[in-house]
This record gives C-alpha cells, sequence and structure tokens, in this order.
C-alpha cells in the first residue's frame, strides 16, 4: 500500500477510534469518525506529544543509567520507572489505536481483485 492509502485506511472507516485519554473512570474513549474532525486532529496531536514525550524520558533514562554516571536515589529512580510506565502505557494505546485503524491483509487482497 502506498503511504496515503495507509493514512486514509488509518484515519476512520474501520470503525470506532481509540482515544489516547480515558474516561475520569479509567474506561476507553472512542470515536466515531471519517478521520478529519476536530476531535480527530487533538487525537493525533495528543498521540504525537505522548510519543516524543516518552522518546525524549527514554533519552533521559538512557543517559541516567549509563556506566560512569552518578547514581540517582532511589526516590529519583522511583519516579522515573513511573514516567517509564506510564510512557510505555501511551505508546502501547497508541499503537493499539492505530492498529485498530488498518485494514486487514486479508481485505486488502479482496479490494484489489475487485
Amino acid at each position: 500500500m502506498r503511504r496515503r492509502d495507509l493514512y486514509d485506511a488509518a484515519s476512520g472507516g474501520g470503525g470506532p477510534r481509540l482515544l489516547p485519554w480515558t474516561s475520569p473512570e479509567g474506561k476507553p474513549c472512542y470515536l466515531s469518525t471519517d478521520g478529519r474532525g476536530y476531535l480527530s486532529t487533538l487525537a493525533d496531536s495528543i498521540e504525537t506529544v505522548q510519543l516524543s514525550m516518552g522518546q525524549e524520558l527514554l533519552e533521559y533514562a538512557r543517559e541516567a543509567t549509563a556506566p560512569g554516571v552518578p547514581t540517582l536515589s532511589a526516590t529519583e529512580y522511583r519516579w522515573l520507572a513511573r514516567r517509564l510506565t506510564e510512557a510505555l502505557a501511551d505508546a502501547l494505546r497508541v499503537a493499539d489505536s492505530r492498529g485498530q485503524r488498518l485494514p486487514d491483509p486479508g481485505e486488502e487482497e479482496v479490494d484489489e481483485g475487485a
């Protein structure tokens, strides 16, 4: 598939989109969309921020745990572990959301044959 086809497939049409936030009760939030509305754009922006923050945090963790670097305190390591856990949860949620919006390979072959 070409990049534009993948974008179109991922931006809607495959059912409700898993959003990058939860309800106040911690339940998943979904959006029925064609991928071009305000909330879709907002969700895309939040996903981008979440992934970039996770990348920055990973770089910090690599630097903080590199050989020869002064050791952090237990409190600092606990903070780092919590932030890494949050970043991993965000990244997995983004991957799940984007994966749900990709077409099944079997559907692609049927469409091409038609």
